[in-house]
């Protein structure tokens, strides 16, 4: 079965930089030092255990004045590392106003990435914020999909006033709201949402535009209901991923073998979904191997975007956290939360 990871971060020196003074609560939080790897070690870390990974771009420097992990870094790690890396999610900071909308269309252009992730509760917004309407408008003209962070987060957790970081920035009714303004983007739900699991639940199976990967929680640890609702009415709209560093890919592949879902399920969760929804290109279609393939890395009818054919209106017309925290750049709840993990 092939196995894709929609929410992996690099795990590089670079990467780390871009946490900026979260670095050492996060360690604390999830109990162990954030170690910079190579993207060689990273990216021979996936292959060992059959992974084909989306790589996550970070920004949070307008906060923080922490270097950014840019669309260029993730893109030209992907390029590197073809056969391993499917596809690249770009950043962008909304509080940048035109600035944001003008490199999100270099981002599509240069880049080839697959769309865009944000992370609410460290940059301050809501993606809901009708400041923010013309940068949304922007990214749906592109065609590329969002890929929006739900739920509580390890960053900021237990520093006073959580850093001044604010909850509820990463509710699911920001997400609803999002969808509703724009029914042609297509927008994924980042992590199950503790402690919003059920409110995410309803979003998704109430936008047609809205999808849901399950990254940065111990699948053993997800509530009783969402695994009812995965293998039923949510199997069409959840897609696998892992937060990647926060919690080894061994133990989540296990734990969500140990669910005990059907291969008809599996397949949906693990690749099948994310081809349909974001027209991620199969294997085939892709360079094999890791020598890199020069600017256009796979090439760029391959990517996200207008040339690569991406998720954005035509995915949404086509179709239609509980114990846990957010790490890594997130984590997020009580000790329960801890155990179980969730990241941005």
């Amino acid at each position: 079965m092939r196995r894709v990871d929609l929410h992996a971060y690099p795990g590089t020196a670079e990467w780390i930089a871009s946490q900026g003074p979260y670095v050492e609560p996060l360690g604390r939080y999830w109990k162990k030092q954030w170690t910079a790897r190579t993207e060689e070690e990273v990216a021979a870390d996936f292959r060992a255990h059959g992974i084909e990974a989306v790589l996550v771009a970070f920004d949070i420097e307008s906060v923080t004045g922490a270097p950014p992990c840019t669309s260029a870094y993730v893109a030209g790690m992907r390029d590197r590392h073809p056969g391993t890396f499917a596809g690249a999610w770009g950043t962008v900071d909304p509080l940048r106003g035109q600035q944001a909308i003008e490199e999100a269309g270099r981002a599509v252009a240069e880049h080839h990435v697959l769309g865009f992730h944000f992370h609410p509760i460290m940059g301050r917004y809501s993606v809901d914020d009708p400041r923010f309407r013309p940068l949304f408008g922007a990214i749906s003209a592109l065609g590329v999909p969002v890929l929006v962070d739900v739920g509580t987060t390890g960053m900021g957790a237990g520093m006073p006033g959580g850093d001044g970081a604010v909850l509820r920035h990463a509710h699911p009714q920001a997400v609803d709201a999002l969808a509703a303004a724009f029914p042609g983007l297509t927008v994924v739900a980042a992590h199950p949402g503790w402690p919003w699991v059920d409110e995410m639940t309803a979003v998704a199976l109430h936008k047609g535009n809205v999808y849901w990967e399950l990254s940065g929680w111990a699948p053993k640890h997800f509530p009783a209901s969402l695994k009812t609702d995965i293998r039923g009415r949510l199997q069409d709209k959840v897609m696998f991923g892992s937060d990647y560093p926060s919690l080894p890919l061994d133990r989540l592949l296990r734990e969500w073998d140990e669910l005990g879902f059907s291969a008809e399920v599996m397949d949906k969760v693990f690749h099948a979904n994310a081809e349909r929804i974001l027209s991620l290109p199969a294997p085939a279609a892709r360079a094999g191997g890791d020598a890199g393939t020069g600017p256009g890395g796979q090439g760029s009818a391959d990517r996200g975007g207008p040339a690569g054919g991406g998720a954005g209106k035509a995915g949404a017309v086509r179709d239609g956290q509980t114990p846990g925290g957010s790490a890594g750049p997130g984590g997020g709840g009580r000790a329960t939360a801890q155990a179980a993990g969730e990241q941005p």
